[in-house]
């Protein structure tokens, strides 16, 4: 069964423009995709529907086998905070707070309970390797480490998926590449992978790479990883 399905989906908007056009997906537990294609393509929207954060046009969209279109907004936000690990481009780290209470900051909105806080905080910064940063201002950090705290961050809840919109994009080439080691590895450890990127480089770590112009899928193949 597909963690997602994605049937025929569009996005419209009210001047006329055609974001996605009739885009069909599905990705399977423990995969690593990249989503490719110019800016413009359609990829961030796609990455936004499947990551819940916008709906659909049109189409059929189903998230670990349940069909969102059915779900109420307050169902897709506790879907979306329980399921569901984002990283973007900008980080969107809280800068005069320490590295654990911007990783801490998504528990309080989860079901965890407050006593399993600490540990899972503790656990998802040492995972990606910043256990002697714990308590530093996010400001102080470099670029590359700011990214590893949010993906920390994408982590503490112990997601199903994590999606991640262009990470390296305000990275320089070492940095980016060390962060997608550890998407690397979080895949090769069993958490499942969506990524958007327009970098060829970037988009060789996918297992699978989609490529994507004007709203519409071109190519979805399997390809060798780096």
């Amino acid at each position: 069964m597909a963690l997602l399905l994605a049937k025929n989906i569009s996005k419209s908007y009210e001047d006329g423009t055609v974001a996605l056009d009739r885009a069909s997906i599905s990705v399977s537990k423990g995969e690593f995709v990249a989503i490719m294609g110019p800016s413009g393509s359609g990829k961030s929207t796609l990455l936004h529907i499947l990551g819940l954060l916008d709906p659909a046009t049109v189409g059929e969209y189903r998230f670990a086998d349940v069909l969102v279109s059915d779900l109420s907004g307050a169902e897709i936000a506790s879907l979306r905070n329980g399921k569901i690990g984002f990283v973007f481009q900008s980080f969107n780290l809280l800068p005069r707070t320490s590295v654990y209470e911007n990783v801490l900051l998504p528990l309080v909105y989860s079901q965890v309970p407050e006593e399993d806080w600490g540990a899972k905080v503790r656990a998802a910064i040492d995972a990606v390797g910043l256990s002697h940063r714990i308590e530093h201002m996010t400001s102080l950090l470099s670029g590359g480490e700011r990214q590893r705290v949010a993906i920390a961050r994408a982590l503490v809840v112990s997601p199903e998926i994590i999606f991640a919109d262009e990470p390296t994009g305000n990275l320089d080439s070492k940095s980016g590449t060390q962060v997608m080691d550890i998407f690397k590895k979080l895949n090769s450890e069993g958490k499942t992978v969506v990524l958007i990127t327009h970098d060829e480089k970037i988009a060789s770590f996918g297992k699978r790479l989609v490529k994507i112009r004007d709203g519409r899928i071109e190519s979805d193949i399997v390809q060798k990883t780096s």
